[in-house]
């Protein structure tokens, strides 16, 4: 089997706030694995961080794991920003800290993994992370 699992996240929003729509892309080997979600009234980052969430939540086995966003807020958030919160209870300086909830199962199901956080361009041609973006736009509800 191989070495680890590449994971393709994005997340989409009509209006921010508005519909929005999730989409990943699991590639373990040969084995390609699609999942989808929206809700009716949601943000782009709530849709970002979704998108991470059901990724890590689909996995069946604890192997490294090369997690790609062309979101700055989830790869940051994980990368440099996540202990800081963590430290200061899940708040900024600043006060409360937007999205708390997500960051916090994020941060849960990430705890034991090994996990490589990349950031990626959107919206450049990259097969699976273009993938993604489709699945997450033709999961945003129509409203009807």
């Amino acid at each position: 089997m191989p070495d680890s699992i590449l994971i393709y996240t994005d997340g989409a929003c009509r209006g921010n706030p508005g519909p929005g729509g999730w989409g990943v892309v699991l590639i373990w080997g040969k084995k390609i694995k699609e999942l989808s979600g929206g809700e009716v009234r949601t943000t782009n980052n709530r849709m970002e961080l979704t998108a991470a969430i059901r990724a890590l939540e689909a996995l069946k086995a604890k192997v490294p794991i090369v997690l790609h966003s062309d979101s700055q807020y989830v790869v940051r958030g994980m990368t440099e920003w996540r202990a800081g919160w963590k430290r200061k209870g899940w708040r900024r300086a600043s006060g409360a800290l937007e999205n708390a909830d997500l960051w916090q199962r994020l941060d849960s199901l990430a705890e034991g993994l090994t996990i490589e956080w990349v950031w990626i361009r959107g919206h450049v041609g990259t097969t699976y992370n273009e993938r993604a973006d489709r699945l997450a736009v033709a999961a945003i509800p129509d409203g009807t």
